[in-house]
């Protein structure tokens, strides 16, 4: 009898610990460690990209999202022991960056992320996994800016946040009326209805937008490199385990041909030539 007892107590720890196991969502969500919370069932993680970033990050009409960045996240997720169904996309504005990372609300950030020491002084990086250029987007048919100074006196649009414009502004083309937007979707629209002169932002997303069907024709890119901006992978502070597993998934993803796959697919439309796979260096 008391062998009856002692198995039935197992049995109904048993059955106790599974239900927990299967409210693990709620628990990580409490946790605000983007969804990752170690245990040992992942439910999901949670990561930052952008919605509005052809090539990069794109959430299309139907809910799916498209892009190199969201390659990239998935391949990483893939690695830290997470299927594509256990991914919870979530936008990352340019300006919300560190705040997402900081208050827990994703794991990762991978949007077209630059690595920068005034960033590192709020987050943990990965990588780089890429090497874009600040360049200049203007209409086809205008042939008044070929270099950064042929922005003075004119309109220039970039998003809040991003260290393209600061850079025009700062170091370019002092003189630039600078319009700084919410999204780059809100630029290129005041680029076509000649609002803006020049759109400036990575060679990379700006090739994104070139190549989408409706712009075809519309626009051209100056064909500069005004900066190099080493993208990497954004994470919490201090969190060296995290940025090892996702530096080691770099690493397997340029090795294994996933990385060159990644960038023919999502850039090969616009004849985008991008840089070759640059070395890891955060976190050495």
């Amino acid at each position: 009898m008391k062998v009856f007892k002692a198995g039935a107590a197992a049995a109904v720890a048993a059955v106790l610990a599974l239900t927990a196991t299967a409210c693990g969502g709620s628990s990580d969500k409490a946790s605000g460690d983007g969804g990752a919370s170690g245990g040992a069932k992942k439910d999901k993680i949670v990561i930052g990209i952008k919605f509005d970033q052809p090539g990069l990050g794109l959430k299309t009409p139907d809910g799916k999202f498209t892009g190199f960045d969201v390659d990239v996240a998935t391949y990483v997720a893939k690695e830290l022991g997470y299927q594509p169904d256990q991914i919870e996309f979530k936008q990352a504005v340019s300006a919300e960056r560190e705040n997402l990372i900081a208050n827990g609300d994703v794991k990762l950030v991978v949007a077209s992320y630059t690595i920068n020491d005034k960033r590192k002084a709020k987050v943990d990086f990965a990588g780089p996994y890429f090497l874009a250029h600040q360049d200049l987007l203007v209409r086809a048919d205008d042939s008044s800016i070929t270099k950064a100074e042929d922005l003075n006196k004119k309109k220039l649009c970039s998003v809040t946040g991003s260290t393209s414009a600061q850079n025009v502004k700062t170091k370019l083309a002092p003189e630039a009326d600078l319009l700084e937007q919410g999204g780059y979707s809100e630029c290129l629209t005041g680029l076509e209805n000649k609002k803006v002169d020049a759109l400036t932002t990575d060679n990379s997303i700006l090739a994104g937008y070139a190549a989408q069907e409706n712009n075809k024709g519309k626009f051209k890119l100056v064909g500069l490199k005004l900066s190099d901006e080493p993208y990497g992978v954004g994470l919490k502070k201090g969190d060296k385990d995290l940025q090892t597993k996702v530096n080691a998934a770099l690493k397997k993803m340029v090795e294994d041909g996933s990385w060159q796959k990644a960038v023919d697919s999502n850039f090969g439309p616009a004849n985008y030539k991008s840089e070759p796979a640059p070395q890891i260096t955060e976190g050495s």
